[in-house]
């Protein structure tokens, strides 16, 4: 049985702990700031870390890296098209790795950058999905590198995993991007429920992760660019009839850059 817990780190970011409660033994996800899971394991002396997942380059997923596999020797697996410090193990998409027991499939998304992996697995009671910063809650990251086409493209894949896969992204931006969600579909009652559900969560400065994927396909407008609602609202703001998905999407994005 895996437990899977967020390590708060920076002012948004969260560091994905899995726990393997029979063995004592656990991994991290992304850990941009060593700090947080040093104190944790100060806190729990019996446990032993022995894997690190990255899901891409960035400083708030790498931070950390470097000095946490140091200290514990635990491997690093990162993708292996982009830097990523101290990397033992490097991955590209249609590879697995195997955490804790779990085998994970390592799926080549990119868009936010060019290298960036997610990782999946269907080997827990619910299926698990670590998407980085490219699937976020209600929205998806920035293109720092990639194209619309590519991020896109990887959505769309994320998308079409089971439906009760549990998301687990990098960052609390499920407020911000509901917002805008609503701004781009007034009348979607499915996010106007999941914005007020959010909106009491974090008034009691609470988690809003994970979310699951069947959620994101009613919420989300990146992963929604086929829906009527969402494309006339897009091509009200071109003044234009934007003539497929990818357009939609890429206009999407540069709306919200500016929201």
């Amino acid at each position: 049985m895996i437990q899977i817990d967020a390590l708060p780190a920076f002012s948004d970011n969260y560091i994905w702990l899995l726990q393997d409660t029979a063995k004592r033994r656990c991994a991290v996800v992304d850990p941009g700031d060593a700090a947080p899971v040093r104190q944790w394991l100060r806190d729990h002396p019996q446990w032993t870390l022995e894997d690190i997942l990255v899901t891409h380059h960035h400083q708030d997923h790498v931070g950390g890296v470097e000095a946490l596999r140091n200290e514990t020797g635990a491997r690093v697996s990162g993708p292996a098209n982009e830097r990523i410090p101290a990397r033992d193990l490097a991955l590209a998409g249609g590879r697995q790795v195997t955490v804790l027991g779990l085998t994970f499939d390592v799926f080549a998304v990119p868009g936010h950058t060019l290298g960036h992996i997610a990782f999946y697995t269907a080997q827990t009671p619910t299926p698990v999905l670590f998407s980085g910063d490219t699937l976020f809650a209600a929205g998806c990251g920035r293109l720092f590198e990639g194209t619309p086409e590519q991020m896109h493209a990887s959505l769309e894949r994320l998308a079409a995993l089971p439906g009760n896969t549990q998301v687990y992204c990098a960052h609390e931006y499920t407020m911000s991007n509901l917002r805008f969600a609503q701004a781009v579909e007034p009348e979607n009652t499915d996010i106007a429920a999941r914005l007020a559900e959010v909106t009491r969560l974090r008034g009691e400065n609470r988690i809003t992760l994970p979310s699951t994927i069947a959620l994101e396909r009613l919420t989300n407008p990146f992963i929604r660019t086929s829906e009527t609602s969402v494309k006339q609202k897009v091509d009200e703001r071109e003044d234009a009839a934007l003539d497929s998905p990818n357009a939609v999407f890429a206009a999407l994005r540069r709306w919200k850059d500016r929201f």
